[in-house]
């Protein structure tokens, strides 16, 4: 299977820019809580951030506390008063109509006696249950078509039979397991696939489990979208209304290479607050979870397939509370494996049948290689001696069983800086080329 990355045939050689495209709002729209019953979490949990909110900065009002936990307005109104009533706040003074607050002394040693357990201070989490009913309703579904393919990958060069391996692996929501030589463009393949999706979804900020806290949200992964990036269309003239513990964002992408330890995959403590962050596959829920250069891990290919036998056949994850307490979330996620391993090195053949979808990534032609030096040069900026793709094509083939896409943008790369180093303007030469491939190959 070819994949080439560069223009398409008879385009000009700059990538054509991508127009915004709006996407439809989510399936999943969760309601605001008005009164206090109306919430999906432990009411202690509730007060204890609260308290701590508070505690932290001396005095408070009604509408920071609102920000802070990412709560309505109305619901902290209530929230407010049933603490007052409790005579855990004391009003200070009224501003318009908000009110200044701070602990009082029960308030203060509630706060000193609950910090022994948990000092998180951040927006108030939702419910295991909640977040779990919302990931299964946004699990992806999307109408993959070669059409829609080529539109996602319409600033690079993929061949349409690449195309139609690909898209029925997307249908299926299987684990995709890309292979082939290195440079053969297998994480630009990936980095594009979140591109047929056409909707948003909503993610919490916190998830509650236990009484315990996890963080979610990952301002590197979930990608916030304003009411302008989303297609709202009849029936929502008004906007979206939805609780503030959540908010919209596109679906997430996870990236992991070789980085990737076992500690990764499972809940990790956070010290300083006593809750726990959220470990990458719970991120990657409604979205792409990548692994890139499997087989390169500190942890063996053999462990980390093992570890996830049960989530690829069940769609179910198990985590561990340091407390002991066990509990499964949902592992509505589509993987994608990437290599330049032999796919037999690295696991036997009944695991690979848990891996429906094994696409061969290969090297490219010539007439595609010149398409990509060209494409590359016209991105960077810089002109080159003429006949320099097929100069190239000749080094690279001294050296390289095969032509691979990574070698013009490298080399372009490679001579921009001996041009910078030379304080002359950036051009390519035959001479340049030479001086590139004398350091760039072993």
């Amino acid at each position: 299977m070819t994949t080439v990355f560069g223009p398409a045939a008879g385009a000009s050689p700059v990538a054509p820019k991508r127009a915004k495209r709006l996407l439809a709002p989510p399936r999943y729209l969760p309601e605001p809580p008005r009164k206090l019953d109306d919430i999906d979490i432990q009411e202690n949990l509730l007060v204890d951030i609260a308290v701590r909110h508070v505690n932290a900065r001396g005095v408070a009002t009604i509408h920071l506390l609102a920000q802070l936990m990412r709560l309505p307005l109305e619901f902290t109104e209530a929230l407010f008063r049933h603490l007052r009533d409790q005579q855990y706040f004391e009003i200070k003074r009224s501003v318009g109509d908000d009110y200044v607050f701070s602990l009082s002394p029960s308030g203060r040693k509630m706060a000193a006696e609950r910090a022994l357990s948990s000092r998180y201070t951040g927006p108030a989490p939702v419910s295991l249950k909640e977040w779990t009913h919302a990931v299964r309703t946004q699990a992806a579904r999307t109408d993959v078509t070669l059409e829609k393919l080529q539109r996602a990958f319409t600033d690079i060069v993929v061949e349409d039979k690449f195309l139609d391996a690909l898209g029925p692996a997307l249908i299926s929501r299987n684990a995709i397991f890309l292979y082939g030589p290195a440079g053969t463009g297998k994480t630009t393949i990936a980095e594009r696939l979140g591109r047929v999706f056409e909707d948003a979804v909503v993610v919490p900020w916190a998830v509650e489990v236990d009484g315990q806290v996890i963080m979610l949200a990952d301002p590197a992964v979930h990608q916030p979208l304003e009411p302008a990036d989303l297609d709202l269309g009849p029936g929502f003239e008004a906007g979206i209304e939805i609780d503030p513990r959540w908010f919209v964002c596109r679906r997430p992408f996870v990236a992991v290479g070789g980085e990737l330890v076992t500690g990764m995959l499972d809940l990790q403590k956070d010290e300083s607050s006593g809750s726990y962050v959220a470990p990458l596959q719970m991120k990657a829920n409604n979205g792409i979870l990548l692994i890139d250069d499997f087989g390169r891990q500190m942890i063996s290919p053999r462990d980390l397939l093992n570890r996830w036998i049960v989530p690829l056949d069940r769609r179910i994850d198990f985590l561990s509370l340091g407390s002991g307490g066990k509990f499964d979330i949902p592992f509505e996620i589509q993987i994608v494996f990437s290599t330049n391993l032999a796919p037999h090195e690295l696991a036997d053949e009944a695991f690979l049948r848990r891996i429906p979808n094994k696409i061969f990534v290969d090297a490219t032609n010539a007439t595609q290689f010149d398409q990509i030096f060209r494409q590359t040069c016209a991105a960077v900026g810089m002109a080159y001696e003429p006949g320099s793709e097929e100069y190239l094509r000749e080094l690279c083939l001294k050296h390289s069983p095969d032509l691979r896409p990574c070698f013009p943008r490298d080399f372009c790369n490679a001579i921009r800086a001996i041009t910078i180093y030379e304080h002359r303007e950036p051009a390519i030469t035959f001479k340049d080329l030479e001086r590139a491939a004398a350091v760039y190959f072993v």
